[in-house]
């Protein structure tokens, strides 16, 4: 994949060097789920402690001090909640996933092309296990309602409970009764919240797009969309320590995975931001935003100072490419022109 991206260079850090580094040992990392997930920590930690150690020493003082201001804010008068509580590991390794995704393909079709066959087909055994480590965490976050089978299944299910509990009434096993009632009562319940869950992955309103700049309504910081959910589907534990339930339209509003301006604070990565947290622009943003990951995600800027999402990223949430004006006077087409 070829990404021409400008004024998105780290001052201190070779974000090129280090996803290629990143991308390539992957390789040898690939075993299991266990080994996907070791290796997406051991490299989030990595380059949080570069970006981190680096940053801190380029940043003028101003910049420095309203960091720590942004970072000491509360969230709804509460001290207890600052930008690092909307830090996402699951959505980091989501994005980690989707560049492994991407390098793994450009290599078989690079090894195609030289006619090395068995190296081909040894990445595409690993491409496979990427993917069913990615569909993995999809069903995790839409539920199985997806499946029609699945849904007939819990039917058949409940059917078959019911026809249960009635032989147990007119046997007089009351004690049995109330247990296939309790075991009926939780697989509706089970049912009809995964097709809420699903129901809402198919009819998702966002405000805002892929690669569009905003700003966070409490904290002040810079961030890019890279990902959006139509609710929460963070863990019950991140969900308390980020007190999404005291928000004022909770946890069943879309949610965006944000790539955070590393110089405004490099603290939390990648966040993962409720819809009511983002704010938009009021005037177009063509200021430098430097983060490792912008490169692999995007083409480029806009005549708006808004990032232009590569096809892949398009295509992993079925979005449509959002034009400006007069970005495209030439009449190419920018994914034909990037070879993704």
């Amino acid at each position: 994949m070829h990404v021409n991206v400008t004024n998105t260079v780290l001052p201190t850090v070779d974000a090129t060097k280090y996803m290629k580094h990143t991308l390539c040992g992957f390789e040898a990392r690939i075993i299991n789920r266990g080994a996907i997930r070791i290796s997406l920590n051991r490299r989030h930690h990595e380059l949080s402690h570069a970006l981190h150690f680096s940053l801190m020493s380029s940043v003028d003082s101003q910049r420095r001090g309203l960091r720590v201001i942004a970072a000491g804010m509360s969230k709804g008068n509460d001290p207890t909640v600052t930008a690092i509580s909307e830090c996402s590991e699951s959505a980091n390794e989501d994005i980690l996933l989707f560049f492994f995704q991407l390098d793994l393909t450009t290599r078989i079709q690079c090894a195609l092309n030289s006619d090395q066959y068995e190296i081909a087909q040894q990445l595409r055994s690993k491409l496979a296990e990427v993917e069913q480590e990615v569909a993995r965490q999809r069903e995790s976050k839409m539920g199985s309602t997806s499946s029609k089978d699945e849904a007939q299944d819990k039917a058949i299910a409940i059917l078959r409970l019911r026809t249960d509990l009635q032989k147990a009434i007119e046997d007089e096993d009351y004690a049995y009764a109330a247990e296939l009632r309790n075991k009926i009562s939780k697989l509706e319940a089970d049912s009809l919240a995964a097709a809420a869950k699903a129901l809402a992955y198919q009819n998702a309103e966002y405000a805002f797009r892929l690669g569009q700049k905003v700003r966070h309504a409490i904290f002040g910081y810079r961030a890019v969309i890279c990902g959006m959910d139509p609710l929460c589907c963070e863990s019950s534990s991140w969900i308390e320590n980020a007190n999404v339930d005291k928000l004022s339209r909770g946890r069943n509003q879309p949610f965006y995975q944000v790539l955070v301006d590393v110089h405004a604070d490099p603290s939390p990565l990648v966040a993962y931001v409720a819809e009511e947290n983002l704010l938009k622009l009021d005037e177009p943003d063509l200021d430098r935003f430097d983060h490792p990951y912008i490169f692999l995600l995007f083409y480029g800027m806009d005549t708006a100072g808004d990032f232009i999402p590569i096809k892949q990223l398009r295509e992993k949430y079925n979005r449509q490419r959002h034009e400006v004006h007069g970005q495209y006077d030439n009449g190419n087409d920018v994914d034909n022109n990037k070879g993704t």
